[in-house]
């Protein structure tokens, strides 16, 4: 068998190529560290709180997109039904609170385990249908709980959603605090911030190499001895727990969760996100949501067909950036570092 082309770089290349050295190398903590740092700032220097609520949804985004990312990075595969484990994240809060069935600490608990458990069993079943069949079978699922929020409106209140009604105190915290833009930006971050920590420590883990390879080659992995089945699933399921992360902030910040927050746009959105920011990169796909919130914002005030904006944005970075915006900026900032060190 000949040897591929210069033009035929494997996944592994090119996921190499587009990585930063500080996210290889040591310096990728110092790097950490001074955007965590900015981050937690960003409050102190921006007083509109109409635009710290833009970053706080934004943020929200950013955890979202990066599940979709991670389950990219992971399984080498696309899910268009993570609005399922991010609505049904809100919706546990909403109905376990509404109904006072344990207390809001327990219930976002709840919130976070429901999901990732829905989505190692439903794993077990789907992540053996490979590329477009597993996308499509996401969309199907995470359709049926859009579907079953609308029309079981004597639980869910239907399109007209339900209200959260936090109790004075969560967690030690006033839960008032929680709904104000700035305290809600700094919490999104903290955990975006966490969450990113997390994928990086799993990526240089033992499993997260072994759930790398069997992206790579499944047949080959279960070959040689391993169960593929299982960690496809575990991956499925850590995405989903991110996922359902960004749900609770999202339903903690706003006090309301309506059908919308299952419907298969939202999923779309946030393959957008991780699209344009680079879901091969781990910070890519929340890089591509704070670029997505702008240029909506921006060509919200300039025209009502914002959406065609957004399209063109993603046509163009597909084109000419395939490694998302992201990938760019970390191949042009490798090649500044480079001169400099030569």
């Amino acid at each position: 068998m000949s040897s591929p082309g210069p033009q035929t770089q494997t996944q592994p290349q090119v996921a190499a190529a587009i990585v930063p050295p500080s996210a290889r190398s040591g310096r990728g903590a110092w790097v950490l560290l001074v955007v965590a740092a900015l981050g937690l700032a960003l409050p102190l220097l921006v007083g509109s709180a109409l635009f710290m609520s833009l970053l706080a949804q934004a943020m929200f985004a950013a955890v979202l997109a990066t599940a979709v990312g991670a389950l990219i990075r992971l399984n080498g595969v696309v899910s268009f039904g993570h609005a399922a484990f991010y609505g049904v994240a809100g919706y546990t809060v909403a109905l376990a609170l509404k109904h006072q069935w344990m207390s809001a600490e327990w219930a976002i608990v709840l919130a976070l385990a429901l999901p990732t458990a829905l989505a190692f069993v439903l794993g077990l079943v789907i992540v053996r249908i490979p590329g477009v069949a597993f996308s499509m079978l996401t969309l199907a699922v995470g359709q049926a709980f859009h579907e079953f929020a609308v029309k079981a409106r004597h639980a869910t209140g239907g399109d007209d959603g339900l209200a959260i009604r936090l109790p004075q105190h969560l967690f030690g915290i006033e839960s008032s605090l929680l709904q104000r833009p700035h305290a809600a930006f700094v919490l999104a971050w903290v955990v975006l911030m966490v969450v990113l920590l997390g994928l990086y420590l799993l990526s240089r883990s033992k499993s997260g190499r072994l759930m790398e390879a069997i992206r790579e080659n499944e047949e080959r992995a279960r070959f040689i001895g391993f169960r593929t089945v299982a960690l496809r699933a575990a991956a499925l399921a850590i995405s989903a727990f991110i996922a359902a992360l960004a749900g609770v902030l999202f339903a903690l910040y706003n006090g309301f969760v309506s059908p919308e927050v299952l419907h298969w746009s939202l999923s779309g959105s946030a393959l957008i996100m991780a699209i344009i920011g680079g879901p091969m990169l781990l910070w890519g796909p929340a890089l591509g949501a704070v670029i997505f919130f702008l240029v909506k914002d921006v060509a919200g005030t300039l025209t009502e067909h914002w959406q065609g904006v957004i399209g063109i944005t993603l046509i163009l970075v597909t084109v000419y950036l395939p490694s998302g915006l992201g990938g760019t900026l970390a191949r042009f900032v490798e090649r500044r570092a480079n001169r400099a060190g030569r």
